[in-house]
C-alpha cells in the first residue's frame, strides 16, 4: 500500500536500485521473487517504492541477485531527499 502523501524517497531510491540490479541480471520480477522466496507482487511493490520491506526481505533479494546489501544502500542522500 502506498504511503499517505506519496512514496517515501528512500524506498523509491532502493526500489529503483533493486529494479536496476534485477535488469542487469536479466531477471524478471517473477524470477527474482522465486529465487528470493517472495511473492512477485511484493517484489513489484518494493521496486515501485510502495512497500517498506524488512531487512530480512532485503537480504533475501540481495542473495538472489548475488549482491551485498551495501551495494543497494550505499550513498543514500543525507536527510530527507526530495
Amino acid at each position: 500500500m502506498p504511503r499517505l502523501g506519496g512514496v517515501d524517497p528512500y524506498l523509491d531510491i532502493l526500489g529503483k536500485r533493486i529494479r536496476a540490479r534485477r535488469s542487469e541480471l536479466g531477471m524478471s520480477q517473477e524470477g527474482l521473487a522465486h529465487e528470493a522466496g517472495l511473492d512477485r507482487s511484493y517484489v513489484g511493490r518494493i521496486e515501485r517504492g510502495e512497500h517498506n520491506l524488512t531487512f530480512v526481505a532485503l537480504v533475501k533479494l540481495c542473495r538472489a541477485m548475488k549482491c551485498d546489501v551495501a551495494a543497494l544502500t550505499t550513498d543514500l542522500p543525507p536527510g530527507r531527499p526530495t
